[in-house]
């Protein structure tokens, strides 16, 4: 097709257009080069055809996979995301792996590691993710563990963090592992990690011998590793490197090596897997929750906005040890006088709030203020909308966003867990 526009003439192939994320006011044309261009319908003067229309094929054929009884099942549930995508390098159309002959065809090594049962429950960017998509996956993930050795989760990396923190709390006394898993770089991409860490998952999921709700993501930048990352520990710390999700305030659970689990953290310190444990599925969430971030300058006014429209709960990401300016404290102390309650993080990451140190953190505490420990913001937030779904007794709130109930609070901070972010 040639394309005659404002901008210029072009000449290429017509692709389809990517099926998450897109509207129908734009064209895509393969150039020879080899690269894509994306034009403006409004920006389009004439179209040409000069050449005859084709149907193209994928390059690989579908893989037909029979179940072997001596592998383990593993269920992947697709939330969106380019992760388990197919792309046609002839004209660089990305498309859905919608089931588990694509993943196969995508990713053969899978039919090595396990059979694959595929669903996909959502098509969607991770920053459209909602808490009621929460509850929903949570339903998803309950109902595949009762025929699956694991579950699979393929998410965008973007609020990959949120999601796993909120099926933490909502997949209570997990009997096998869940892992969230996704790519940095799509699958068109010769650096793209997709392939490796979907291997890394299900190997994960199929062996590991937790129980949690865990991240599985490029631990190096080269192929050698993945780790694994406790759910409720773990942070989208770079945009683009492959190794960009870290642990925080934690030890990492282990990583995935040359095709194998290896736990790095005690036994002592996670639960194992118990196919006899029977799962505790908890999966609503307060939606009217809000994450505030204190900054020079802020007034009480923000926090006002907040209890007018509604909320239900507030997280302060504070400053240093867990600190907020003065002019928050007519909103906080409004908060407390409504019953609506305020929680305090640290915007630092590492290390934990505490409150006792400074006067400025003893006059929060008195006004009603919930430190967070070492949990991260993000983890606080997912928290307090998961406890606020299953109670709204302040003391009660209190006290359970204070107790550790799936390792989101360390006992100890350990200055050994704190990464010095290098070069690279």
């Amino acid at each position: 097709m040639r394309v005659l526009t404002t901008q210029g003439t072009f000449e290429g192939v017509v692709i389809p257009r990517a099926d998450i994320g897109t509207d129908d006011q734009h064209v895509i044309l393969k150039l020879k080069s080899g690269y894509n261009v994306v034009i403006q319908v409004a920006h389009i003067q004439r179209l040409e055809r000069i050449g005859e229309r084709t149907t193209v094929k994928p390059e690989l054929p579908p893989v037909v996979h029979k179940a072997k009884r001596d592998m383990p099942w593993v269920s992947i549930i697709s939330t969106g995301g380019t992760i388990a995508s197919r792309v046609d390098y002839r004209t660089g159309a990305v498309n859905p792996a919608l089931n588990a002959e694509d993943l196969y065809t995508v990713v053969p090594e899978l039919g090595q590691i396990a059979n694959i049962q595929a669903e996909v429950l959502f098509s969607l960017l991770s920053e459209d993710m909602q808490p009621s998509h929460w509850t929903s996956l949570a339903k998803s993930v309950a109902e595949h563990l009762q025929r699956s050795e694991g579950v699979v989760v393929a998410h965008g990396t973007d609020t990959m963090g949120y999601t796993a923190a909120a099926l933490s709390f909502a997949l209570q006394d997990l009997p096998r592992p869940v892992i969230l898993t996704g790519s940095q770089r799509s699958s068109d991409r010769p650096s793209s990690d997709a392939a490796v860490n979907l291997k890394a998952a299900v190997i994960a999921a199929a062996k590991g011998p937790f129980a949690e709700v865990a991240v599985v993501m490029h631990r190096t930048l080269d192929d050698t590793s993945c780790a694994i990352h406790r759910g409720v520990k773990v942070r989208k710390c770079h945009s683009s490197r492959r190794d960009a999700f870290q642990t925080i305030n934690a030890d990492l659970l282990g990583e995935v090596r040359e095709g194998n689990v290896q736990m790095l953290a005690p036994a002592s310190t996670y639960h194992s897997r118990d196919a006899g444990r029977k799962l505790r599925l908890q999966p609503k969430f307060e939606p009217k929750v809000a994450l505030l971030k204190t900054t020079p300058g802020i007034t009480a006014d923000r926090v006002d906005a907040l209890l007018d429209a509604g909320y239900r709960g507030i997280v302060l990401e504070g400053t240093g040890l867990g600190h907020a300016p003065q002019t928050l404290f007519p909103g906080i102390e409004r908060a407390q006088k409504e019953g609506i309650p305020v929680v305090m993080t640290s915007q630092c990451l590492w290390g934990r709030v505490q409150m006792r140190v400074y006067r400025t953190g003893v006059q929060l505490v008195e006004r009603g203020v919930i430190p967070a420990e070492d949990m991260l913001p993000e983890t606080a937030y997912v928290k307090l909308m998961w406890v606020l779904a299953q109670t709204r007794d302040p003391a009660e709130v209190k006290a359970r966003m204070r107790e550790n109930l799936v390792g989101e609070i360390s006992d100890v901070t350990k200055h050994s867990q704190y990464r010095e972010m290098g070069p690279g």
